[in-house]
This record gives structure tokens, sequence and C-alpha cells, in this order.
């Protein structure tokens, strides 16, 4: 990734002229985005990946026209045998595991990093892809080894296949069709009908963003405050007179449970918190790597001023105002830490720094969980 070109990237339109015209809007081809791109993972590697119990991995196959979807960790056994066409590997989270991989995910950030999902990584032999589909985020496609055919479509018919383990179109109507090759990129915005067919043996690299749905979002938010809500009181009836009928849920109830349920508020500050963390915060099979002999704060000092300091490509750190967000958790800047703070969310790394006693306890303490470690 050291040649790599924000220009070059998207064909030479500036990231302004991109998220201006086709960030949501429509597809982009860019011919020779990333030349002599991927060398760097070939079909045995990841392999190795989808066996891994801390990946995301799917086998897509297509037997008689019916697709079968299996999910991982394989086994060695699982990848060994498959024929020689029609099924595809993916695994997600590449950037967790492969330096290079997290240095392209995160040439992406001129779109904010709150919305940066992962890097996916799919091999398919000739024949091979999930069949035409469409996803509910936006995704650029680099084509890595080998050439794979991509047709698209604006339609607006997404109904999909009953049954399916995947979301497969019923009626897919290719607009446009390209073949591409090493290095070539398509960016299509979301729910845009797409079939991706390999026509050799091929790695597509899928950078991918996250778009939680109205529910997930509420639900979490619901749970944000019952975690950060500390209503008071207990229900007490002292005037409760007997009842006309017994089964009568009473009216003097309602009102009570419903002065209770007015504690429930929030605001926009309150919003943003619940963001913070929710947005940070490490999806569910992620574990982090706490370094087995951890430097003392001196030491830990002493590497950081010689060599710098670098996020885990697990770490997702966020940041509103002068609050920071690691993983979930919530740390408030001073202005003594704050610059620093924000460069090492934006760049994810930082030079040969000093760290004063405002910054070591802090960083420190993430370099002991296992959140960033020295360069």
């Amino acid at each position: 990734m050291s040649a790599f070109s924000l220009e070059r990237l998207l064909g030479g339109i500036t990231p302004e002229t991109f998220m201006a015209e086709y960030w949501q809007k429509k597809p982009l081809l860019v011919r020779q985005a990333l030349p002599g791109f991927g060398d760097w993972l070939d079909r045995d590697r990841l392999s190795v990946l989808a066996m891994r119990d801390d990946a995301e991995s799917r086998l897509v196959r297509y037997i008689r026209g019916q697709c079968l979807l299996d999910h991982g960790p394989f086994e060695a056994d699982d990848l060994a045998g498959l024929p020689k066409k029609n099924w595809g590997l993916l695994v997600s989270g590449v950037n967790h595991f492969l330096p290079e991989g997290d240095a392209l995910l995160h040439a992406f950030n001129f779109i904010p990093l709150a919305r940066l999902d992962d890097l996916m990584v799919s091999f398919a032999p000739p024949g091979g892809g999930v069949g035409p589909h469409f996803d509910s985020y936006d995704v650029f496609l680099i084509q890595g080894q080998g050439r794979r055919r991509w047709e698209i479509s604006a339609q607006d018919d997404l109904e999909v296949m009953d049954g399916a383990p995947l979301r497969i179109l019923k009626r897919f109507q290719p607009e446009q069709s390209w073949e591409l090759e090493p290095g070539d990129m398509l960016y299509l915005p979301p729910q845009y009908a797409h079939n991706g067919v390999a026509l050799t043996d091929c790695m597509t690299w899928s950078v991918g963003f996250r778009v939680p749905t109205a529910e997930d979002m509420v639900g979490n938010f619901l749970n944000y405050l019952q975690d950060h809500l500390t209503p008071t009181g207990i229900y007490s009836d002292p005037d409760q007179k007997r009842p006309r009928h017994p089964a009568e849920i009473p009216g003097t109830m309602l009102d009570q449970v419903a002065t209770m349920l007015k504690a429930i508020h929030w605001d926009k500050h309150i919003v943003e918190d619940f963001l913070g963390r929710y947005l940070s915060e490490p999806k569910s099979h992620i574990f982090f790597n706490p370094p087995e002999r951890p430097l003392k704060p001196a030491a830990f000092a002493k590497a950081a001023a010689k060599h710098g300091l670098r996020l885990d490509p697990r770490s997702l750190l966020l940041f509103r105002g002068a609050t920071y967000y690691m993983n979930g958790e919530r740390v408030e800047s001073s202005p003594e830490t704050f610059t620093l703070l924000q460069s090492l969310a934006d760049q994810r790394q930082l030079p040969p720094v000093v760290l004063d006693a405002h910054l070591l306890p802090l960083l420190h303490e993430w370099y002991v969980s296992g959140f960033l470690l020295p360069k």
C-alpha cells in the first residue's frame, strides 16, 4: 500500500466530488485504481483464515441450481475437496488479520470511520459467485487476482427467492456489464442489484459500510437507557378500594405507572454518548490479545518515544467534541490530551511521541488491554 494514491483510487476525481456526485447515488468504475493489487493474499492463505475461530467465514455452493450456504470456521478437509467451479469462499474482517488489509480499509477514511465496517475477501473458481443480489450498504469491490464479470442494475424489483439462504433476486435484469481485472474497482450504492461471476480463479476484496437498522438502533438504545438510567420509587396503593371487578386493571395503577415511565427521557447529549459507545463497540466475536508480558509505564513511554504507537486493527477509536470512545468505553479528554488523541483516532497511529503525565496512564491502560501497541 506504499504506492497508494487517493486520486488514482477514485479515478482522478476528488473525495469531495465523489461524496457529492456518487456516494449513495450512482456506481463508479475505476480502472487500475490499485495497480498490482492483492498479491499478499491467495486462496491458501484465505483458507487458513476461514479456519480461524475469530473470523467470520462462509462457503457458498451451487449444486444443480440450488444455493447452499455453510458457515465457518471450517476444517481443512472441508475446503480441500471442493470442485473446480461454481462455489465461493468468503471471509469477513480480513483487516483484523492482515496489516495490508487494515491499511486498505482505512484508505477509505474520506468517509466517516463511524460508517466503515470491514474488509471482506472472497475466492471463487470459474463460475463461482453468490448469485444476483443486493446489499443494504455501500460497497467498493476491488479485483485482486484473476478476472470477474460484474453485471449491475438499478432495478426497483428487489424481490428475493423464497427459501434461499442468501438474498438471491428472483428476477435480475442486468443493465451494465464489465470485466474487472487485477487492480480495477467498482463502487455500488445501497440496494443496487449486482451479480459477480468469476471468469478465472479470482479474489475480490469488498470494502463494506455499516448501516444499522432502525430496529437494531432502537433496541440497543433501550438497552443503553436501562443500563444508564436509575429510576427510583416503588409501586404503592395505600388508598386502593375494593374493586367491583377484580380482574380489571385499576386506573390508579395505570396513572402511577405512567408517572414512573416519565423518568425515561433523553436529550442530544445522551444520544451522543449512546452512539459513541454503540458505534465503537467491537462485534461479539472479536477478542483482544493483551501482551503476555506488558511493558511497565516507563518502558512503554520509551518505546512510544522511539517508535510511535498504532491501534490494534480490531480497535475503533471515535470521538465527539472532547469525548472519546475506545471500543465501547467512554473517555473524557483534557486540553493537554485532546490533540494527540484526535490524531490517534483519525490516523490510527502516532509518530514517535513523548507521552506526558496526562496521556501516559490512559495509553498504557489501552496497551495493557490490547487496544494499541508500539509500532
